[in-house]
């Protein structure tokens, strides 16, 4: 049936009522735009929720945090930071500080430390053989570092919010900065940096500000984990890695540390600290409580096979901090960021120059408060660290002469005593125990002794050991040239050698090799009139010893064999000048013969020795007549 006219009219105008409706009620494009980034938001976190824990584990934000609505960042954040979730929003930034010794650079994320520019000192790169090229010397730089607080939040789920993930609002007033983290309701967590002038330490405070219902904190600590990747900053790594380690102080105990050369990891968790540190061989990054630290798990990673190259090691302090429920509180704390300088170190107190790996034992007494203010007294006058080391080398020498003049008359006896003691192995060169026997009453008669040239030496090894740990750990020799050393602290590469050679690294040492050949001609001008009968092998010892140890010291601080070399060459000088200028042959003949003449008592040594000798030739007497039968 066909419509009437007046039915199509009305269902046009109907139409063209509808249409004009949907026009005027239709939402404009801005608001079409924002309700599309709700919905994207939504379903990225639908998404990630859907995914298991140890997926989303650090998992970077994939929405625009700046584009969501109060609602949609609630929906996004707040299973994630719970009361934080507002400061879960932010850009990361830089902050500078710095005084006339250090730049730091703070981030605006987290709040900690980015790099630390030491501006006295420099990283230096070898490249293309020998040449050089100097680098600004960061410490804390690694991106992988992490020094971050772990919050335990209420409803938030798991360990809590990582103040790493978390972005603070800086404020900058002078020589301060703050930076802080919002909450719901007005509180806040603030990390405050102050560095004065002339000096490498920085005032640190972290505060908790009315986060008493924000924080679930049962236990009544909140936990602080710092990981400090150490990348290699000195020529040798090896070496570095083996003055490389975590340090640290228990209130009420001595300063102790983790291995130096393998995974170690020490729990403290009923022994407060003072400071943990991590140090590197002439760097150290230390972090010290106005008070103590409650408890820590402090753990190094040496092994290489865990290390990317670039990595010395890896410290990880995982440290709690005794905060409450109050609704505000502030834990103090200073960081230390800066070189193992002995004297700026033991200024800040708490033993904290116990990280300088002068050694524990006497020897590190020795290096302490005798070696260390020599070199500093002589460095007052002297330009170059290397003079400074032969002087120190000529004083050890004119100190213990009076025992070298005793030991040098010793071997001078035993050269004018030669002729008789040749006679007696002459005439009993088939017995070498009653030649033996025989000798040693000659050397009472005459009042000569064959270990009298031993004491000198004696006196003088606590001095060598002392040195041993002092040049590689004092930063007074770190970069500093002498002749065609670059680097007192390091070896003194000549040659590069290949890697299949063992023992020597891939490289010569000329102050290595100066101290090997040295004492193989010292060796020798004193064996010449020595007897080695009782020991034949002692004779090729001494000359084997130089050439066994020169791959040990090829590696070795230049400033410690360049202190043994001019050692050896004072040692040649001193012999030669005495034995032929100052002692007379002739008299000592004289001064011998007298001896022999004088009524002789036997000491307990003397004869014991004499008497074990006779035992010994009747036990070697019967034996052979027991063979014969």
């Amino acid at each position: 049936m066909e419509m009437d006219r007046t039915s199509i009219i009305g269902i046009v105008l109907i139409m063209l009522l509808f249409l004009g409706w949907q026009y005027v009620a239709a939402p404009s494009a801005a608001e079409i735009e924002l309700e599309q980034r709700y919905q994207d938001s939504i379903a990225a976190l639908s998404e990630t929720q859907l995914r298991a824990p140890e997926e989303r584990e650090g998992e970077p934000v994939t929405v625009d945090p700046s584009s969501l609505t109060d609602s949609a960042r609630v929906a996004q954040y707040g299973g994630r930071f719970g009361a934080f979730a507002a400061s879960a929003v932010g850009t990361d930034e830089d902050v500078v500080l710095e005084n006339n010794l250090i730049k730091l650079t703070l981030s605006t994320k987290g709040g900690s430390i980015r790099q630390a520019e030491l501006k006295n000192y420099d990283k230096v790169v070898e490249q293309h053989g020998k040449e050089e090229v100097h680098l600004p010397l960061l410490l804390l730089e690694d991106e992988q570092n992490k020094f971050e607080y772990i919050l335990p939040v209420n409803g938030v789920a798991g360990e809590g919010v990582r103040t790493s993930d978390l972005y603070f609002t800086p404020t900058v007033e002078g020589n301060t900065v703050i930076l802080r983290a919002a909450v719901d309701g007005g509180g806040y967590l603030e990390q405050k940096y102050t560095l004065p002038d002339d000096t490498y330490l920085i005032d640190y405070d972290v505060r908790f500000e009315r986060l008493n219902n924000v924080l679930a904190n049962t236990n009544g600590t909140v936990q602080l984990y710092w990981e400090n990747h150490l990348d290699k900053i000195e020529n040798n790594s090896q070496y570095e890695a083996n003055y490389s380690t975590l340090y640290y102080k228990p209130v009420d105990d001595d300063t102790d540390y983790c291995s130096c050369t393998s995974d170690d990891t020490e729990e403290l968790d009923d022994q407060p600290l003072k400071w943990v540190a991590g140090s590197q061989q002439f760097f150290t990054s230390a972090l010290i409580a106005d008070d103590r630290f409650s408890s820590a798990v402090l753990t190094t990673i040496a092994d290489t096979d865990r290390l990317q190259d670039d990595e010395l090691k890896v410290l990880i302090s995982n440290l709690n901090l005794p905060v409450g429920n109050s609704p505000s509180e502030t834990f103090g704390m200073s960081f230390y960021v800066g070189p193992n300088e002995f004297e700026r170190l033991r200024a800040i107190g708490y033993d904290l120059s116990d990280v300088i790996s002068f050694g524990s034992s006497i020897f590190g007494s020795i290096n302490r408060w005798i070696i260390r203010p020599l070199f500093n007294f002589l460095s007052g006058f002297i330009g170059n660290m290397g003079i400074a080391i032969l002087v120190l080398t000529l004083l050890v020498k004119m100190l213990v002469y009076p025992l070298t003049y005793k030991m040098l008359v010793s071997q001078s006896k035993m050269q004018v005593l030669k002729p008789e003691i040749d006679k007696l192995k002459a005439k009993h060169k088939d017995d070498a125990q009653a030649a033996q026997m025989e000798t040693m009453k000659l050397y009472q008669e005459y009042g000569a002794s064959p270990l009298g040239g031993c004491l000198p030496m004696v006196l003088q090894m606590p001095i060598w050991f002392a040195l041993y740990r002092f040049f590689p750990a004092s930063i007074t020799f770190r970069q500093e040239n002498f002749l065609w050393a670059n680097d007192l602290s390091t070896y003194d590469s000549v040659l590069r050698l290949p890697e299949w050679i063992p023992f020597m690294q891939g490289h010569l040492s000329l102050f290595a090799v100066l101290w090997a050949v040295t004492t193989v001609i010292y060796a020798y001008y004193n064996s010449r009139h020595m007897d080695y009968s009782a020991q034949p092998m002692m004779k090729y010892f001494q000359y084997i010893m130089p050439l066994a140890f020169l791959g040990f010291f090829n590696s070795f601080a230049a400033g410690l064999t360049a202190y043994l070399f001019f050692s050896n060459v004072f040692n040649i000088l001193q012999t030669l000048i005495t034995k032929n200028f100052i002692i007379d042959n002739e008299k000592l003949r004289a001064k011998l013969d007298a001896n022999k003449k004088k009524p002789k008592k036997k000491s307990g040594f003397s004869a014991r020795l004499q008497e074990a000798l006779k035992e010994q030739q009747r036990a070697q007497a019967a034996a052979q007549a027991k063979k014969g039968k």
